[in-house]
């Protein structure tokens, strides 16, 4: 039982540092996307504000001010490309980590069924083995009582005789 637990614990410890590994890759592409969200927000922010921008004769907006409000939100464009392709990649660094844990537990069920089956097989045959011994020492320890009676029966009439003799051989 337990070679079992050291066994498990094993395993586990195994998991945890394969998990850990691809954790650390997937929070680094989480940091990614949250530092590209950001940068949206901000380019976003900057778009709005080129919108207000109206540096024209009576307070029009100028081709320059409008170039300036397309090219930000060209840049936004582009953020969000960025964090699209980001997204995809974190999904399937989400996807093999789903894939990778349903490996791992699809073998470590293989593993404790393969346990299991071990252990119901050594379970019957101590059960056997028991029950072998038990009719053994009892067959055995029967047999040696009867023939210490028997021994003992016949010294009995060896003795008495030789007892018989010497009265008759003494009188």
């Amino acid at each position: 039982m337990k070679n079992y637990i050291c066994l498990f614990s094993i395993l586990i410890i195994h998991f945890q540092t394969f998990a850990q590994q691809d954790t650390t890759a997937y929070a680094s592409q989480r940091i990614k996307v949250n530092t590209l969200l950001t940068e949206r927000s901000e380019r976003f922010g900057q778009y709005d504000e080129s919108l207000n921008q109206r540096t024209g004769i009576f307070g029009w907006q100028t081709k320059k001010d409008i170039k300036n409000s397309n090219e930000i939100l060209r840049q936004v464009v582009l953020t969000d490309n960025n964090i699209f392709k980001e997204l995809k990649i974190l999904m399937e660094y989400k996807d093999l980590q789903n894939q990778q844990k349903v490996e791992v537990a699809d073998h470590s069920q293989e593993r404790i069924e393969g346990y299991m089956q071990t252990i119901k097989k050594l379970q019957d045959q101590n059960e056997t083995l028991q029950k072998e011994a038990k009719s053994d020492s009892y067959g055995i320890s029967t047999y040696i009582i009867i023939i210490l009676i028997l021994v003992i029966i016949g010294m009995f009439f060896f003795f008495n005789k030789r007892l018989k003799r010497y009265e008759k051989t003494s009188v």
